[in-house]
């Protein structure tokens, strides 16, 4: 259906892909894969219309050679791509955001709502979706606006889906009705590419695997003949210990933070734990269980209506986050992009973000050394970027999480809250940060990591805390933790108040 040969793209300082060549049969899911920054992005967007190539570059579809200009020449040749950023207008309804900017649904000046809504039912009928056309997107979870930029995708008739990381948002229920989705769309005469960081899905869902590294192509497997940590090792350039755990611990530090009692009014019921220096202490449990809820209780994002938090021995009062701060608890949103970073200021704006005040001097912020201080943390981290200078907005998602943790590190606090760490993030790097976190808990810190990912919980706790419907059900040592048992913990407990 689709051949891509010798496509290269140059940004300034950048050359984000270099004779990149792909193909896509008809009626099968090509499998997408790469680190972040490697190139994927940027060339299905050349695919889509959103970037022009550099000279050279062909584009096959059907036989026919095409020139690509912008997102209506791709939409005519029945290109359509799901980004990983949803692109919704949130004060819109769902059927105005399935149909914005078709004039089949515009007579003069006004808008055919009616019209819209009647074929937005259809739409959702034939894809099994119980989403109502009248409905605000500001109203919608993430996953059922995720679902709604997938049925747009559908609406244009497309013949080549692309979907970049589509189930980030999503839980194994909706990402599996998507899986579902993707079964029925693939057949005669059309295709799709299936971007992802998690390797299950790709070895699920996928016929064959494409890696690019670097921006360049490195080869092409067919997912039933070849392991996953083949193409892992495609992508990272070597090979990775993805099943490490870290080793038992017998001495920890001394206690940093107890938490005795903590409640809140909507779902936290109860909650106490203790957390050591040097000592990673990890949560478990499904979406909704309350760990996130733990977290922004503890630095006092969310008001508590029960229980007491001691620093160090002391009982503390913690009202604001800014006060999380001065008592040297930092916390790494799971949500970076809105609660984590300017995304329009550069790094050394973000990496300074929390410690301005302790790179002022009467009022003014001493330039030369917050620069300094933040190519010290990109080297120290790694951080592809060609300048401090760059605006965070241009890095990939495991460039912007190490901006973020960065910021935490510059401020140099005693409890780290890692909420997600490695949430859109590819293997490799995902490796980097639990090498990071392995150097932070060595040089004495606390901290915590929260996961919906058991894998990654098993790979860096010391110790994990398995939540549910609000209540911390037990504390497992990590040598004493299996996926299975930790699931049984985190599914079958019943709070008094219902047995």
């Amino acid at each position: 259906m689709l051949e891509l040969n010798n496509v290269s793209k140059t940004f300034p300082g950048v050359k984000a892909l270099d004779g990149v060549s792909l193909t896509l049969r008809e009626g099968e899911v090509l499998g997408l894969c790469g680190e972040n920054g490697a190139g994927k992005s940027t060339l299905m967007k050349i695919l889509s219309g959103i970037y022009t190539p550099d000279s050279g570059a062909e584009i096959v579809v059907n036989g026919q050679k095409v020139d690509i200009k912008d997102i209506n020449d791709a939409r005519a040749l029945g290109i359509s791509i799901i980004h990983q950023e949803l692109n919704l207008v949130p004060d819109l309804t769902v059927a105005q955001n399935l149909f914005m900017g078709r004039d089949e649904f515009r007579s003069g000046p006004f808008i055919k709502d009616g019209l819209m809504c009647e074929k937005a039912e259809e739409l959702f009928s034939r894809l099994g979706m119980q989403i109502s056309p009248k409905a605000h997107c500001r109203d919608l979870s993430v996953a059922q606006q995720q679902m709604v930029e997938i049925a747009r995708s559908l609406s244009f008739d497309a013949k080549i889906l692309i979907m970049d990381e589509p189930t980030a948002a999503l839980t194994v229920k909706e990402s599996q009705a998507l899986f579902e989705l993707i079964k029925e769309f693939v057949g005669p005469g059309k295709g799709l590419i299936y971007i992802s960081h998690r390797m299950p899905e790709i070895e699920q869902i996928t016929d064959r695997v494409s890696v690019i590294r670097d921006g360049q192509y490195v080869g092409t497997r067919v997912t039933a003949e070849t392991p996953m940590s083949e193409i892992v090792a495609m992508m990272v350039g070597r090979k990775l210990k993805t099943d490490a755990r870290p080793e038992p611990r017998e001495e920890i530090g001394e206690e940093i933070v107890r938490v005795a009692g903590l409640s809140t009014h909507r779902l936290l019921r109860d909650v106490s734990f203790d957390l050591r220096a040097g000592e990673i202490l990890g949560f478990a449990g499904l979406m909704g269980a309350g760990r996130t809820e733990v977290a922004r209780c503890l630095i006092g994002a969310d008001p508590r209506s029960a229980g007491e938090v001691y620093i160090r021995g002391k009982k503390t009062k913690i009202h604001s986050v800014a006060d999380a701060v001065k008592h040297g608890l930092a916390y790494l949103s799971e949500d970076r992009k809105q609660q984590g970073l300017c995304l329009q200021q550069d790094i050394v704006f973000n990496t300074c973000l929390s410690s301005f005040q302790d790179l002022s001097k009467f009022g003014v912020i001493n330039d030369k050394a917050a620069e300094a201080r933040s190519l010290e943390l990109v080297e120290q981290l790694r951080t592809k970027t060609p300048s401090v200078k760059t605006v965070v907005n241009s890095l990939s998602g495991g460039n912007q999480q190490k901006v973020v943790i960065a910021k935490w590190l510059l401020k140099d606090t005693d409890v780290l809250i890692f909420d997600e760490p490695t949430r859109g993030v590819d293997v490799g790097a995902k490796e980097e940060i639990y090498g990071l976190l392995e150097e932070l808990r060595k040089s004495g810190k606390a901290i915590m990591v929260i996961s919906s990912e058991l894998p990654e919980v098993l790979r860096v706790s010391d110790r994990i805390a398995v939540m549910s419907e609000g209540h911390l059900v037990k504390i497992v040592k990590n040598q004493d933790a299996t996926q299975e048992n930790l699931m049984e913990l985190a599914t079958t407990f019943v709070p008094e108040e219902l047995s």
